[in-house]
């Protein structure tokens, strides 16, 4: 029950891409302190800890991330108030990268789930097909709520597993009020889970925030007696495997909870694109880290 009601949280918090245009034009209006509201979020994004490169950061008590010169991390407590500032709420186990220029935010989530199995093939186009009929499914429910249409009008990289690096990736094109985000996914297979990365990037600068984050990812690796390879006997096994990963995982396989389960599953993992769409924390970034940099700090 905890689980799916996270799910539902999420799924609520994925409404809150409604209207970027209104919420810029209220970021730049006085308050009655003669400030701005743009500039109390300025305070408040400088309030947070944010760690330069170069850096290690141990993630998840079962691995380790080096952040790169040039690149910026939140921990847990900080990525969640980051998302609150962008109109969203964070389940606390999140951690944030990205570089100090801002081109692109990416989270990192280990899920004890179990065991991933890689022997499966994935059908492409039949889950681009259960993701659009997922989601179009679900608006019915989104405008009761208030909420603007949401559509998965394509892949914008289709589904591959590397067997190599244990390395599921995907990309998907996602639009809402006229708006259009990529959405790109990588599952990194470990001995008792695995570790969502959503890179959260516009559709014009994805192929060169892809490229950035692979060598970022370079940097991230499960810890001595954590990796895929050292699974033992007993150890938990996943009840789903490769397909349904994309499409949610474990809640794309509690079909017998019905199709708003897999729904809350699948929107849980899409949400952040969506909402950080929102502030332009990209401009923040260069702006905050640039002038560190040329003061010598």
């Amino acid at each position: 029950m905890k689980t799916t009601l996270r799910w539902l949280t999420l799924l609520v918090l994925a409404g809150a891409w409604q209207s970027p245009p209104a919420r810029a034009a209220d970021a730049g209006a006085p308050d009655a302190s003669g400030s701005t509201q743009q500039d109390e979020q300025d305070r408040q994004f400088a309030a947070l800890h944010w760690v330069k490169g170069p850096a290690s950061e141990a993630i998840a008590g079962n691995s380790t991330l080096k952040v790169p010169e040039g690149f910026v991390y939140l921990d847990r407590a900080d990525t969640k108030k980051f998302l609150e500032l962008n109109h969203n709420l964070g389940d606390g186990q999140e951690v944030m990268i990205a570089p100090a220029e801002g081109e692109w935010t990416a989270y990192l989530e280990f899920d004890d789930g179990g065991y991933v199995k890689d022997d499966e093939k994935i059908d492409a186009d039949a889950l681009l097909k259960s993701l659009q009929q997922n989601t179009e499914a679900a608006n019915d429910e989104r405008k009761q709520r208030g909420w603007e249409p949401l559509h998965v009008t394509g892949w914008a990289t289709p589904p591959a597993y590397n067997a190599a690096t244990k390395r599921l990736e995907w990309a998907t094109l996602l639009s809402s009020n006229g708006h259009e985000n990529a959405n790109f996914f990588t599952k990194i297979l470990g001995r008792r889970g695995h570790t969502t990365v959503v890179l959260v990037s516009s559709t014009r600068q994805l192929p060169a925030s892809e490229a950035q984050l692979d060598q970022v990812l370079e940097g991230y690796a499960f810890n001595a007696g954590e990796t895929y390879a050292e699974w033992q006997p007993g150890d938990k096994v996943a009840e789903y495997g490769l397909a349904a990963l994309i499409l949610g995982g474990a809640a794309a396989v509690a079909t017998k909870k019905g199709l708003w389960g897999v729904l809350a599953g699948f929107l849980a993992a899409a949400w952040k694109a969506i909402a950080a769409a929102v502030v332009g924390i990209g401009a923040w970034l260069r702006k905050r880290f640039a002038r560190t940099t040329d003061a010598g700090s």
